[in-house]
């Protein structure tokens, strides 16, 4: 019994029938059913039926009775094999820290875990094969809701070793659910010569609905193409046609589970990948189309400012809220308020907000509306939180202005111009309406 043979697992009085897989554990039988998806059936008092002997050929085979004894080999193997190299290829540098695109299923729970390294993900994409040159590395293995600013900081140093090092591109493989904050910490931490694309998926590669391979496919395109920012690559739609390249200090999660969950707050995307064209293409980039302005490859020289000041909380004022929560940020270095409206709290906080500013803390003020920029200077309340030194944070996302305080606070000699100051194109010019 070799994996790819079909086989029939019966145990428990529930039978399933599909393609045996390379197993993650020596307790666990892995099956892909014909629908698609895998299901892991418990070793011990399962019945097994070989059906069919090497219906698909699959990578890494193995006798699935020693699977336990042979992973670490399997694996170590699989770290250590070669990648060829194409001179007339650009060279992409793909970095893993986790998250759904580098997931696989755990077969004990039944949850989704984070634990293929950037090579590993390269061998799950053969659609990857021919468009570049690949170098692999892992800064952290983690699901994206355990990202800390210590590793955005990790991060960005690999990414300017790599670049530093001959990278043409750079693609970040990432969890989706905090992406658009690590794609902001690099957007101020790094001045890149080069495209950073970070990508992710929806939905792991186990479901026949993943979106894994087309989002990986066009961020390889995007890191091959012009536009020398960081930027976010996801399904511009439910259907697998194309990807939309988002600004990193623009782009929002605005649905849970969604293919197309990410949007540019304000604005169309920076561009889209046509998923047809890149699909069938090699070489230069392909299906890469920009509709707005954006920084050339090689305007600027490689820079690296990644210190930050990681002591800087996010605040959401509601109605009735407990003015502890602002007692609470005494002493913090910054604080991002999120606002209603044009950016306003209820009046009884602004004495708190003003005394955290005398005692030196950085107050930033955002609005928690999707759209539109923050004027304090229309209403009383706005008036009377500019005079407590409050800085207004033009319109920039609430999620952003916490990552650009933490690195302006850090790096900057006056941290209210730098908050008002477009860095990244996290501030636009002007808020416009648009279709």
């Amino acid at each position: 019994m070799n994996a790819g043979d079909r086989v029939r697992v019966e145990r428990g009085g529930t039978a399933h029938e599909g393609v045996l897989l390379p197993s993650t554990s020596p307790e666990h039988l892995v099956v892909k059913l014909d629908s698609g998806y895998n299901v892991g059936v418990e070793h011990a008092d399962a019945d097994v039926d070989v059906l069919e002997t090497g219906v698909f050929d699959v990578e890494g085979e193995a006798d699935s009775e020693s699977a336990g004894t042979d992973a670490e080999d399997e694996s170590d193997e699989r770290a250590e094999a070669d990648v060829e190299f194409d001179d007339d290829l650009p060279t992409i540098s793909l970095i893993s820290t986790g998250g759904t695109i580098a997931s696989t299923v755990d077969y004990r729970t039944g949850a989704v875990t984070a634990q293929f390294d950037a090579e590993d993900v390269l061998r799950a994409v053969p659609d990857l094969a021919g468009r570049a040159n690949y170098r692999g590395r892992v800064v952290a293995n983690i699901l994206s809701e355990n990202m800390e600013p210590s590793i955005w900081q990790d991060l960005a140093e690999a990414v300017h070793e790599e670049v530093e090092n001959g990278a043409d591109g750079v693609v970040v493989m990432h969890g989706t659910d905090t992406m658009q904050f690590s794609a902001s910490a690099l957007a101020f931490m790094l001045d890149t010569p080069v495209p950073i694309v970070f990508t992710g998926s929806q939905r792991s590669a186990d479901r026949p609905s993943s979106d894994n391979v087309m989002n990986a496919v066009c961020a390889v395109e995007a890191a091959k193409a012009d536009a020398a920012e960081v930027l976010v690559c996801m399904h511009a739609t439910e259907s697998d046609d194309r990807c939309a390249l988002h600004r990193g200090t623009r782009v929002r999660k605005n649905h849970t589970s969604r293919r197309d969950a990410f949007e540019t707050v304000g604005a169309q995307p920076l561009g889209y990948v046509d998923y047809d064209v890149a699909s069938d293409a090699s070489g230069d980039a392909a299906g890469v189309e920009f509709t707005k302005s954006y920084r050339e490859r090689d305007a600027v020289d490689l820079a690296l400012d990644a210190d930050l000041e990681s002591d800087v909380e996010l605040v959401k004022f509601t109605p009735g809220m407990d003015p502890a929560f602002l007692e609470a940020c005494e002493g913090k270095a910054g604080v991002v308020l999120e606002g209603t409206g044009l950016g306003h709290v209820h009046t009884d906080l602004v004495d708190t907000i003003e005394g955290l500013v005398e005692d030196g803390t950085a107050v930033v003020m955002t609005s928690q509306c999707v759209e539109g920029r923050v004027c304090d200077r229309v209403y009383d309340t706005g008036r009377d939180l500019l005079d407590a030194g409050v800085v207004e944070g033009e319109d920039l996302l609430p999620g952003t202005a916490k990552v650009k305080l933490m690195w302006a606070l850090a790096n900057s000699e006056s941290v209210p111009e730098t908050m008002r100051t477009p860095v990244a194109g996290e501030i636009t010019e002007r808020s416009v309406p648009w279709e």
